[in-house]
């Protein structure tokens, strides 16, 4: 498990930090003349339809490669820390899921935050942004919905793998006295494997690509990781998840578009 953890934890700093490109102007929302400043910072990359399967490509060979890192004495601080951390809620999740089989408190809750709509919410926010964007003559906001795109692609080809490599069953898959502390390596539900929360890497990715891009709004950070955060928790509510994998989703989500898709804005 542990190895397996250390292989999750590959994505975090895939890329060196670099001066922040500036935000669109608060006012104006995003102008040109913002655009132009960020395509112009050194090492700044940009996006666009004809460019998004070259900078998935990148993406995807820095994000596999970064054991090379590793190997060299690089990052060993954050990846210990996230594989300690998910060690420690993999070995609390037999006593917290329990209550959540139990309770009837986030029945209201769940009905809002359902798999469907949140799954529908967190696709249908960059397809707004680039709707308005081409509206407006808005070429910052398209290019935010473009990069939230391509987040979207990344995590999910890092799900797809870590969810066929874990094979564990979620919570509603435990019943007929199947132990909670044995979840990982059995044959699944239709529904899929539940390590780690595609949900929540998804709805993730999705925020800090607005939230950085939007920054100089003090607003939009505080609503998108709120979205992004209540996504998650319905993930735990719904039973659909363990707050591990909900846990290394919201890492994973937020290490790839922070560090892997915006680089060095």
């Amino acid at each position: 498990m542990v190895v397996f953890l250390l292989f999750a934890s590959l994505v975090l700093h895939a890329q060196p930090r670099a001066q922040n490109d500036p935000p669109p102007d608060s006012a104006a929302g995003a102008t040109a003349p913002a655009e132009s400043s960020s395509a112009a910072a050194p090492a700044s990359r940009d996006v666009s339809a004809s460019l998004l399967p070259a900078n998935f490509l990148r993406d995807q060979e820095n994000l596999w490669l970064f054991p090379r890192q590793l190997a060299k004495g690089q990052h060993w601080g954050p990846t210990v820390t996230v594989v300690a951390a998910t060690l420690a809620l993999l070995s609390a999740d037999p006593h917290v899921q329990p209550y959540f089989a139990h309770t009837t408190a986030f029945r209201g809750f769940d009905r809002v935050f359902s798999s469907r709509i949140t799954g529908v919410e967190t696709l249908a926010v960059p397809a707004a942004f680039y709707a308005i964007g081409f509206k407006r003559h808005d070429s910052y906001m398209q290019k935010t919905a473009l990069f939230a795109g391509e987040a979207l692609a990344d995590v999910a080809v890092v799900r797809a793998v870590m969810n066929s490599l874990s094979n564990r069953w979620r919570p509603q898959d435990v019943f007929n006295r199947r132990s909670y502390s044995d979840t990982f390596f059995h044959n699944v539900s239709h529904i899929g494997s539940s390590f780690p929360s595609g949900h929540t890497i998804a709805a993730v990715a999705v925020a800090t690509i607005i939230a950085r891009r939007y920054r100089s709004h003090r607003w939009v950070p505080w609503a998108a990781y709120g979205l992004a955060g209540t996504i998650g928790l319905s993930r735990i509510s719904l039973r659909a998840h363990f707050p591990s994998d909900v846990f290394l989703g919201t890492v994973l989500g937020y290490a790839i578009a922070r560090f892997d898709v915006l680089q060095n804005q």
